[in-house]
């Protein structure tokens, strides 16, 4: 008996010993989240046109915090200040500053406040992390690895963004299909995903990743310079192509130089030439007979992503965007991008997954999917000792 108290009572000791230690890892409200993007947002009118892809997600993003949460199909409702935070300041392009909405129909975050500095350099942001200088950033796929090998937490998405080539419709370089074909066939796209990209992310050959569409393994991303050679012979006048990229986006120049590389190898005479902003660039985007494009999946769904993506590029490329059934059958959607994909209007490059880097304290964070926004309502900041030296044992 003697013995089974003992035993009793040290069993009872331990886990009291252990309570404040486990009630120090519970949520808790307080603190402010620091958070960098590379974007530069430079107005948070849902009218106003943003200036490139990097800006129009990072405004989508800041909407969700803003604004009632989305559904994962729907737009955002609700009106101005009915999301989880509201704008304490707001500098554009620079700067800003969110505080906890306290009467939030969700109900109130846990940070009070969140404070995010936008237009940051990928270099920057990685050495930020790893100073302990902010607790969330985004980081550019290319710079996924490195932030790893410096000892950042990384947190990686499913590949859910498209980079690819689209040919705009009228153009008279690219109207004959051989030479839109033979450009695709000459893109070494596993250089893009083994050099560029430092493997974090991977070839495409369809609309749709294969862990949405599972039928993506049946579109072939391998790179055929003789069939880009005997294409392009046949072509009278060989024409010269201009292939624009977005001027803001390091990664979209790196592909777009590469490209120019691989299609000279094919025999292939293209020209890079940066996009500058919206605001600048109609006479530039109507010079160009192909664009690098990057397209986010809004759904893990694959009828409703491959039914967006179709949208938005119909009236560019000139692609047939009607209806899909609802719902429509794996043959039916794969039916329509192999279409798309054999017309060679669009050429899929590679899939980018969306990567994060964050501090030691931040707990409870979960990478969004496709149609999802960052969960930073959900998020709290743990300031024990152990998570403020977490970083050191990674």
């Amino acid at each position: 008996m003697k013995l089974r108290s003992c035993l009793f009572l040290a069993l009872i000791s331990l886990a009291l010993a252990t309570v404040p230690a486990e009630t120090a890892r519970r949520p808790r409200y307080g603190g402010v989240l620091r958070v960098e993007i590379g974007a530069v947002v430079s107005s948070l009118d849902p009218a106003a046109p943003a200036e490139n892809s990097r800006e129009a997600a990072a405004k989508e993003q800041m909407y969700a915090l803003i604004y009632d949460r989305r559904t994962l199909d729907g737009p955002f409702s609700g009106v101005s200040g009915s999301g989880p935070f509201q704008i304490a300041e707001w500098e554009p392009g620079k700067h800003a500053t969110l505080t906890a909405n306290d009467g939030a129909p969700s109900g109130r975050p846990f940070v009070d406040s969140i404070r995010i500095q936008m237009g940051r350099p990928a270099r920057d942001i990685v050495l930020d992390l790893e100073l302990g200088k902010t607790d969330l950033s985004e980081i550019p796929p290319e710079q996924g690895r490195r932030a790893a090998d410096l000892g950042v937490r990384v947190s990686v998405s499913q590949a859910d963004e498209l980079l690819a080539l689209v040919f705009p419709a009228g153009r008279l370089a690219t109207e004959d299909a051989r030479v839109r074909e033979a450009l695709a066939a000459a893109i070494d796209r596993a250089s893009i995903v083994n050099f560029i990209l430092q493997k974090n992310g991977e070839a495409a050959g369809g609309l749709l990743p294969q862990w949405s569409s599972g039928t993506a393994f049946l579109f072939s991303t391998a790179a055929d310079a003789g069939r880009a050679k005997e294409l392009f012979a046949q072509i009278a006048g060989a024409p010269k192509l201009v292939l624009g990229y977005d001027s803001g986006d390091p990664l979209e120049q790196s592909v777009a130089e590469r490209i120019v590389v691989n299609a000279r190898e094919a025999g292939i005479s293209v020209a890079a030439q940066a996009i500058p902003g919206a605001g600048a660039a109609a006479a530039t985007r109507s010079a160009l007979d192909v664009r690098l494009m990057r397209l986010r999946m809004s759904s893990p769904r694959p009828r409703r992503a491959l039914m967006n993506f179709l949208t938005a590029l119909g009236p560019l490329a000139g692609i047939d965007a009607s209806l899909l059934p609802d719902p429509a059958s794996p043959q039916e959607i794969y039916d329509r991008e192999r279409a798309i994909v054999g017309s060679y209007r669009v050429a899929p490059l590679v899939w980018l997954p969306q990567v994060y880097g964050l501090s030691g304290r931040v707990r409870n964070w979960k990478a969004p999917g496709p149609g999802e926004t960052w969960p930073l309502a959900d998020v709290w900041l743990d300031v024990t000792p152990e998570a403020e030296g977490e970083k050191d044992k990674l």
